[in-house]
């Protein structure tokens, strides 16, 4: 075993996990970062890492021979070659002092590696005053019911035909919201049931796909969705509408839980605490 768990767990501010980002805080074992370590050996997905679902080879691998490790903080980088490349290194560790010993280690490795990107992730508490970066949220579906809340909300395929066709300029408008790249694959048939709301037979809101997967220790969970509404269709509550239909979804295929994860004071941010999703800490991302 690579990692010691007394020396790590107490570093872990907040459940993020190099290359498969949040987990549930059950899942948060020394196991699940000894996998990390095992998958970087292979290329492969891990059984329950949520971009399995978009097939062919994981692209973000830990860089098992420059992890540090020590009783006081765990340093633990990640190469991407995608696009330009990048370096993240995840700085786990009480003291602001891991930053600047991350940092040295990003640009060290990006230069080795012969990359342009060089980042530090610190991952900080739910009780971090005045936070910025994404905040890492958990909707329950054991607490209580999410009823259906009803509005101009279906799959994508349930819309007439007409409809269904104004999905692509949409998916072209949010393409910086990720819907390009969910068009692109619901096109090849690679993932779950999108949801969609239209205004006189045009969509302008989508959610999805909507799919349920086991966790690393088992646990049904709703996985991480693209979500975006036309700017000129917001203010109507047609965000909500859509959020608690991939909710009711969620509930009603039997997920225990979902994790999300929004940027902080943004829209869907504000979207989730209002929905009284509770607050796991938060991840800060620098340039090295």
């Amino acid at each position: 075993m690579f990692f010691r768990w007394d020396w790590l767990r107490p570093q872990l501010t907040a459940p993020i996990v190099p290359t498969l980002g949040p987990v549930h805080p059950h899942a948060l074992t020394v196991g699940i970062f000894e996998d990390t370590l095992r998958a970087a050996e292979t290329g492969n997905f891990l059984p329950y890492d949520k971009d399995r679902r978009w097939g062919g080879k994981k692209d973000e691998k830990v860089l098992r021979s420059d992890v540090v490790h020590q009783p006081e903080h765990t340093l633990i980088p990640t190469l991407t070659r995608r696009g330009r490349g990048i370096v993240k290194v995840f700085a786990y560790g009480l003291r602001d002092s891991v930053m600047d010993e991350a940092a040295e280690l990003a640009a060290k490795l990006a230069a080795a590696h012969d990359v342009v990107n060089a980042r530090v992730v610190r991952p900080l508490g739910p009780e971090t005053a005045r936070p910025r970066g994404t905040r890492i949220q958990l909707k329950d579906f054991t607490a209580g019911p999410c009823p259906d809340p009803g509005g101009p909300v279906r799959p994508v395929t349930a819309w007439p035909a007409a409809v269904q066709e104004t999905f692509a300029p949409f998916a072209e408008a949010m393409a910086g919201d990720g819907l390009a790249f969910l068009h692109t694959q619901m096109q090849a048939g690679r993932c779950g049931p999108v949801l969609a709301t239209a205004i006189e037979d045009r969509i302008v809101g989508a959610i999805g796909p909507v799919e349920v997967l086991p966790d690393a220790i088992g646990r049904p969970q709703l996985m991480p969705q693209y979500f975006a509404v036309l700017p000129e269709a917001r203010g109507q509550g047609l965000g909500r509408i859509l959020w608690r239909a991939a909710m009711h979804w969620g509930q009603s295929h039997g997920a225990a839980y979902q994790l999300l994860q929004t940027e902080v004071g943004g829209p869907s941010d504000r979207l989730c605490q209002a929905e009284g999703l509770t607050s796991l800490g938060f991840t800060h991302t620098t340039a090295a």
